[in-house]
């Protein structure tokens, strides 16, 4: 059975699970085992930044930061799972303040490449959208690992083309992966 290495690119998910599928809560193991059919999952990698905080952060600032800690808390006791924290940069953009993630595709790219090119996975699933990170596809590729997109839109054409496999997210996939279904349910029905 070949081995695999799931590697999510949590900024781009949590977009699609809040555009796309109104913000479900998952369960990110059920998740990993669901995209990780035929495959022994050698490890879930996922990507992202703590919140920004000033340095008198608001209430909003706080619950946003506790939020993500005890998310990142949880994922860490999962078996199997690691956290990679990138950093988040203040920039001033058209007459106002905007949040980018930096190191996020970096970290991502230098895991993917290790990985293949020490013959650590023979498959590599990835949930990402930002063409930033077809080089290290394609070198994980040429290291003999087929490489597999789980996406939503928006993601970019070049990733699409140049990985093995393309699996678009569905819904069928989100429901399977709910904490708490009926919960989730009731919200629907509710709003």
């Amino acid at each position: 059975m070949n081995r695999a290495a799931i590697f999510i690119d949590n900024g781009y998910f949590s977009k699609v699970l809040k555009n796309i599928f109104n913000k479900p809560e998952i369960d990110y193991k059920v998740f990993s085992d669901l995209i990780c059919t035929g495959c022994e999952r050698l490890r879930t990698y996922v990507y992202d930044c703590m919140p920004y905080q000033s340095k008198n952060p608001t209430d909003e600032e706080r619950e946003r930061y506790s939020k993500m800690d005890s998310f990142v808390s949880s994922l860490k006791k999962l078996p199997r799972f690691e956290f990679r924290q990138g950093s988040l940069q203040k920039i001033w953009v058209d007459n106002k303040y905007v949040f980018k993630q930096k190191m996020i595709d970096t970290l991502l790219s230098i895991d993917l490449v290790k990985l293949s090119a020490t013959r650590q996975i023979q498959d590599a699933i990835l949930v990402a959208g930002d063409h930033d990170f077809v080089p290290a596809v394609q070198t994980a590729k040429d290291s003999g690992v087929v490489v597999k997109l789980y996406y939503a839109q928006p993601v970019h054409d070049e990733l699409l083309d140049i990985c093995d496999e393309t699996i678009k997210i569905t819904q069928e996939l989100i429901s399977k992966c709910l904490k708490h279904p009926s919960h989730h349910h009731k919200k629907h029905i509710n709003s």
